[in-house]
């Protein structure tokens, strides 16, 4: 795996709210991991190198958006992230944003897009219903199996 790749990777770690990403490509592995302690220091592990490769954590580390209640979200099928990236209501800043709550969707109709190293990935419902929820705001980080709408 390249520098410019594990660079990006660990840009993405930083910006986002994962402590842990692990990558297999052929047959090199990667795993970052951001540990916080009383001096927040992250830890870059590469098994084929003998040491671990270590740099600054940022100061503070953003908590997790949490849900309180579970009971105050609407009744419906949940579509959740497949991927860490950044979460994107439009196909670009000027353009309208793909669904509101409210619309009519399909199943096979795109509702977001999420970036993820520089790709947009059209994010597309398994449900057909109207979009009860977005949970999400634009611009914002989202993790693996994050809930991005409900769908009723």
């Amino acid at each position: 795996m390249d520098l410019r790749k594990l660079k990006k990777l660990i840009d993405l770690v930083e910006e986002s709210g994962i402590t842990e990403l692990e990558v297999t490509e052929g047959e090199e592995k990667v795993r970052i991991a951001k540990h916080s302690t009383a001096a927040p220091q992250q830890t870059y592990m590469m098994p084929q190198q003998a040491a671990p490769i270590a740099a600054a954590a940022p100061a503070a580390i953003a908590p997790a958006t949490v849900i309180e209640e579970k009971s105050a979200l609407p009744e419906g099928d949940v579509v959740k992230s497949p991927m860490v990236g950044t979460f994107y209501r439009s196909a670009s800043p000027g353009s309208d944003p793909f669904v509101e709550v409210g619309s009519a969707v399909k199943s096979g109709d795109t509702l977001c897009i999420v970036e993820a190293m520089k790709l947009l990935n059209e994010i597309e419902t398994e449900f057909s219903g109207t979009v009860k929820a977005i949970l999400v705001e634009n611009g914002q980080p989202v993790e693996y199996g994050e809930p991005l709408f409900i769908i009723g």
